[in-house]
């Protein structure tokens, strides 16, 4: 029988594996990425607190390693790029010609951003953290984090030729 936590970090896997992959741009090493951080949450099990959301504590975590294992990379000098992983890049077989470009230039705009803002992008857009959560995850202020996401939205509406219309 597994205890709350246990069950807790199992259903926020996919969130990690988003994020760990938003990160990395690599499958296999978003996966290598979620195995660290989920490893590190339970060596310090004892340090978590209660009062805290898990998936913010867990996706701090993930950035924390991904920082870690991006430094010691670096003197490796070994790194894999998206376009060595086409599966991310496409779409379900039942979308229409039509929507696997539009979806494909959307990722690659998301992915041409500055990691700062791709990382505010993905922790506010797609797991869905309040402005306040993504600042804990990426340990900035929130204003930080509200500045990045408007230069990246106004970054991805450029790149993706949306119109803007009224004062947005």
């Amino acid at each position: 029988m597994q205890d709350d936590f246990v069950e807790a970090i199992i259903a926020l896997l996919p969130n990690l594996q988003r994020y760990a992959l938003s990160l990395c741009r690599s499958t296999d090493l978003a996966e290598d990425l979620v195995q660290l951080a989920v490893e590190k949450a339970f060596r310090s099990r004892n340090t978590y607190d209660a009062a805290q959301r898990l998936d913010v504590w867990l996706l701090r975590i993930v950035r924390n390693t991904w920082i870690d294992e991006t430094r010691r990379t670096k003197t490796r000098g070994v790194e894999i790029d998206i376009h060595e992983n086409p599966d991310v890049l496409h779409a379900p077989a039942s979308h229409t010609a039509e929507e696997r470009m539009e979806l494909n230039a959307a990722l690659a705009a998301i992915y041409a951003l500055p990691d700062a803002q791709r990382d505010v992008m993905i922790l506010v857009c797609v797991e869905e953290l309040t402005y306040r959560e993504a600042a804990e995850v990426l340990d900035v202020p929130v204003g930080t984090v509200m500045s990045r996401l408007a230069r990246a939205r106004r970054a991805l509406a450029e790149n993706l030729g949306i119109e803007k219309t009224g004062n947005t």
